[in-house]
């Protein structure tokens, strides 16, 4: 009779994905190998949902990246990080494609933007062409795929905007790609929430006891409950042809077979995106590293995404009767992972439930309100809506450091800590910045803003945070650069930089006392020239120079020179 129950709760909650109006065939895949995906639309991200797809390049940079429809060019950005070389078309359905983490640009929209960086003499540049600059056509090359930006390994990032730039599932929009594997379902949670709630006489959060039964069925053990709860899911997707743990399209909830939750992943903002970490239980994840998608509504979550809510997703138990709590998990394709999870009702006294206990500090840090804490040589800064909830924080100083709560807690909005230097030279103030310290010990900079005898500091992370000192100079190093050499031979000049404490600020580099554009790449330190640019008129005996400063002010100089035929 169970299984029959259960068998009928799948059968009414499957259906196909909801129908849309995405145009279908109008774009094209945006490469000529066949499209694996190492990430999904929607997936979970540090601090944000994934906006796009990430195409498998074959573990190779230099691939050809097509117009994925007709357009034109209508943004071009190029930075040290985030999606390093990026490329943005725009087309007359309305639609924006993204193609991002590029090695370089087609030649003619590689002339067009060499042009821009030689005038504004810089690497990093974010630039508008007019409607008529770069007219593409469907299939063109426009691109070669790369490893530019924050990106982990060679691979096309890829996206489809609407007009008021919300990215969109591409897979809505007919760019097909294999998948025949239902979810995988890793942990189940259940938090007890409301007044005298528990689960097995806990107030505490409760991880239940998975049983897979094959077929992307899975049951948990049964337990007793009683009052307002909520639940909590770690689940994946495995796409053919790849075994990365991607994200899944839909997650639907259900009390004894009636709707009560929904997450769909097939649009949302970018100005939504941080409040992935109110939707995952965050403290969670930093202690655990595993990110479980709560299904149910917090106060101060405002995601799209939950397109379904009753009771914010909350179940009652509150009477005699026993109920079955039923969570479908489905991808794009349709395929789908059911988890059956029996509840009994068990009403006890308050005294016997095991109370979730807060420790209380004097420094109460509120959600819907701005905080400040003067602490002698410190001062903290919480801005209204940077909490999304009220929380004890424990805050303490030990010489030229303060601890502000911990990481475990998530931050919306940056906080200000401020330091007074107010003991210190102004020859040592150049030095000082801010550092946020590991937790074994190890120092990271911090942007830091310095104004008088108050230095400051704004982060999204709890933490310790110490006054340190870098006096040491960053390092050039020659890597296919000799004193003298002649290089009439080599297409690129090689150098690498790096800096050891506060990080690379800014470099510049001269030949006969004129800019070249060096492109720089933090991830492998390297610094390199493209002979091809033509930009320099270059005489047979040249003069290198290049400048490298780091985030203190502390500068080196490499200056030499080499020959090439003119």
């Amino acid at each position: 009779m169970r299984l029959l129950f259960f068998m009928g709760c799948i059968l009414l909650s499957l259906g196909m994905n909801a129908q849309n109006s995405y145009p279908q065939d109008y774009f094209q895949n945006p490469l000529e190998v066949p499209l694996i995906l190492s990430g999904t639309f929607g997936e979970l991200r540090s601090n944000h949902f994934h906006s796009g797809m990430d195409i498998k390049t074959q573990q190779q940079t230099g691939l050809k990246v097509l117009a994925t429809a007709e357009g034109y060019v209508s943004r071009i950005k190029i930075a040290h990080f985030g999606y390093g070389k990026a490329l943005y078309i725009q087309h007359p359905n309305g639609y924006t494609s993204v193609y991002a983490h590029l090695s370089e640009f087609s030649p003619k929209i590689e002339a067009y933007i060499k042009k821009k960086q030689y005038a504004k003499e810089s690497y990093e540049i974010e630039v508008f062409p007019q409607e008529d600059d770069l007219v593409v056509s469907q299939g063109e090359v426009i691109a070669y795929s790369g490893n530019s930006g924050s990106s982990g390994g060679p691979h096309l990032h890829f996206e489809i905007r609407n007009a008021q730039q919300h990215p969109i599932n591409p897979m809505e929009f007919g760019i097909d790609i294999k998948d025949t594997y239902p979810p995988i379902v890793k942990n189940i949670l259940v938090y007890p929430t409301g007044e005298n709630a528990h689960v097995n006489k806990s107030a505490k959060r409760q991880q239940l006891r998975l049983i897979p039964k094959g077929n992307g069925l899975y049951e948990t053990e049964s337990f007793k409950a009683h009052g307002k709860i909520g639940f909590g899911i770690s689940t994946i997707d495995r796409l053919n042809y790849a075994a990365n743990q991607n994200g899944v399209y839909k997650i639907s909830s259900f009390l004894n077979g009636s709707p009560v939750f929904e997450a769909n992943f097939s649009e949302f903002s970018f100005a939504e995106s941080r409040y992935i970490n109110r939707f995952i239980d965050y403290e969670y994840y930093k202690t655990k590293r595993n990110r479980v998608q709560k299904l149910f509504l917090e106060p101060n979550n405002p995601l799209s995404i939950l397109t379904q809510l009753h009771h914010n997703g909350y179940v009652s138990i509150q009477d005699s009767l026993d109920y079955t709590y039923t969570i479908k998990v489905e991808d794009f394709k349709g395929n789908v992972s059911t988890v059956r999870i029996p509840i009994e009702n068990d009403e006890i006294s308050v005294e016997e439930i095991i109370p979730n206990t807060i420790e209380k500090t004097d420094y109460l840090g509120r959600a819907n309100e701005a905080v400040a804490f003067d602490e002698g040589k410190f001062d903290i800064y919480i801005p209204k809506h940077a909490l999304y909830d009220d929380v004890y924080l424990n805050v303490t100083t030990d010489g030229e450091s303060i601890t502000v709560g911990n990481d475990a807690i998530p931050l919306h909005k940056n906080m200000t800590i401020g330091f007074d230097v107010s003991k210190y030279s102004e020859d040592d103030k150049k030095k000082l910045y801010i550092a946020r310290m590991s937790d074994w010990g190890t120092p990271y900079y911090s942007d830091t803003y310095k104004k008088r005898n108050r230095f400051t500091t704004r982060t999204r992370t709890f933490g310790t945070y110490k006054l340190m000192s870098d006096s040491t100079p960053p390092r050039i190093t020659p890597v296919n650069f000799r004193e003298g050499k002649w290089m009439s031979n080599y297409r690129y000049l090689k150098f690498k930089i790096a800096d050891d404490k506060t990080g690379i600020s800014s470099y510049r580099a001269t030949i006969n006392g004129e800019f070249i554009l060096m492109e720089y790449d933090y991830k492998t330190d390297m610094l390199v020239y493209d002979f091809n640019d033509e930009a320099v008129t270059h005489s047979t005996e040249n003069k290198l120079k290049i400048i490298v400063v780091d985030n203190v002010g502390n500068s080196t100089t490499f200056e030499g020179t080499f020959f090439r035929k003119k």
